[in-house]
């Protein structure tokens, strides 16, 4: 019976902040959905009650060259995917150093454990689909607030799902140790966001308005590879006008 009252409020938690939302007009145009992005705001916060003490232990346990490494492996299988993203990109210079970037911390870093090709001068990029839609001018869309995923745009939600097909992780056929990777990772990548919460919790006055600017910011920077954009201009308006 508990268990049951406990679903149904969260049920109407979820459903007054839906109407709530719909019935105040979105302080960000890029928002229009706010009162459902407020309600999955408020499931992924629930969801982190769990997530972040666990993501803590981690980080308080596991010594820092485990985490070290645990970072270095799953980038360096990052970088496959940044590689493809950057050709896709017409980058192709930054395309073959993220090739010889997995060649060397394959070999040399003994799987992507130790990042031997940043020390050998070989940068790192982060590249993924939603970047390289926008830099074939696909306009970004609609904001939306997912559970788990976090924050995207509609393109950007397109994006990750084409970066988790892609995903080496996912084709690891036996199954309790794909599972085991997933769960790693995501720990390793919630610990990595730790300091941030510190940082969101003192600076924000509404959490969910400053996170979802950041990552509009953030995006828009970039796909314009760290060009800051003209105060005003959208990813729509880019693509017919010189923004950056």
């Amino acid at each position: 019976m508990k268990i049951q009252l406990a679903k149904h409020a969260c049920a109407v938690a979820i459903t007054a902040a839906v109407l709530s939302g719909c019935a105040t007009t979105a302080n960000n145009p890029k928002d229009p959905y706010e009162g459902f992005n407020r309600a999955m705001f408020a499931v992924n916060e629930g969801i982190d009650v769990v997530a972040k003490p666990v993501a803590q232990g981690y980080d308080a346990a596991a010594p820092l060259p485990v985490k070290a490494g645990i970072g270095n492996f799953f980038g360096n299988l990052a970088d496959l995917w940044t590689a493809a993203n950057n050709f896709l990109q017409g980058k192709g210079g930054q395309g073959l150093s993220d090739v010889g970037r997995v060649l060397v911390n394959t070999t040399i870093g003994i799987g992507g454990v130790f990042d031997v090709a940043s020390e050998m001068g070989l940068e790192k990029h982060a590249e993924d689909f939603g970047q390289t839609l926008g830099a074939w001018g696909v306009g970004d869309g609609p904001y939306f607030y997912w559970p788990l995923i976090g924050p995207r745009t509609t393109r950007d939600t397109f994006g990750w799902a084409v970066d988790s097909y892609a995903d080496p992780v996912r084709y690891v056929d036996d199954v309790p140790l794909r599972n085991s990777l997933f769960g790693i990772r995501f720990i390793d990548l919630r610990a990595s966001l730790l300091p941030t919460d510190k940082v969101v919790e003192q600076a924000a006055f509404d959490k969910y308005s400053y996170i979802r600017d950041a990552y509009l910011q953030n995006r828009r920077s970039k796909i314009a590879d760290g060009r800051a954009p003209i105060e005003g201009r959208g990813d729509d308006e880019c693509k017919t006008t010189r923004c950056y």
